[in-house]
């Protein structure tokens, strides 16, 4: 399968650099990807060591209609997004520059989830949810993340421990 990177307002024909890839990556899980857009994910930031993600609650994502939380499910979502893009970030610093459009296809087609725990801190209430990630260890073939999700107020709803497949 091809997968196509929205490029929006990168120009092609100049070498990139990683942060033009990380805008790119950005776009594409952002705008892209069918899931994401249906639960209305938002990446705020998306940087070499931070990245934010966001979701408005909806009455779509509900997992408990008689408290009306946040569905589990779509807070394990959050938190993997999170944590897979805070490690392809890594990634794509410990690539040597300048690097082609299918190189980091090749890369980003190599990762994936290997193992997803996902602690439940609370019920998700809130208008709206904040996810974070940080990684723990970045390898040649294996990485691990640390996430974690938030409702506006600040109040914890879940931690999570990824580990990626990247290499």
């Amino acid at each position: 399968m091809l997968l196509h990177f929205y490029n929006k307002g990168i120009a092609m024909s100049k070498p990139l650099t990683t942060k033009d890839i990380r805008e790119m990556i950005a776009q594409f899980f952002g705008h892209q990807m069918p899931f994401h857009l249906l639960i209305g994910l938002e990446i705020v930031k998306y940087q070499k060591d931070h990245i934010e993600l966001r979701l408005a609650m909806k009455p779509e994502l509900i997992g408990n209609p008689v408290h009306g939380i946040l569905h589990g499910g779509v807070t394990a979502t959050i938190l993997d997004v999170a944590g897979g893009m805070m490690v392809f970030a890594q990634v794509l610093e410990d690539m040597t520059l300048p690097l082609s459009q299918e190189a980091i296809m090749q890369r980003l087609q190599n990762l994936g989830t290997i193992d997803l725990r996902v602690d439940y801190l609370r019920p998700g209430r809130g208008q709206e949810f904040i996810a974070t990630a940080k990684v723990i260890r970045a390898g040649n073939k294996v990485a691990v993340a640390r996430m974690e999700l938030h409702n506006e107020l600040g109040e914890h709803i879940a931690f999570g421990t990824g580990t990626y497949m990247v290499g």
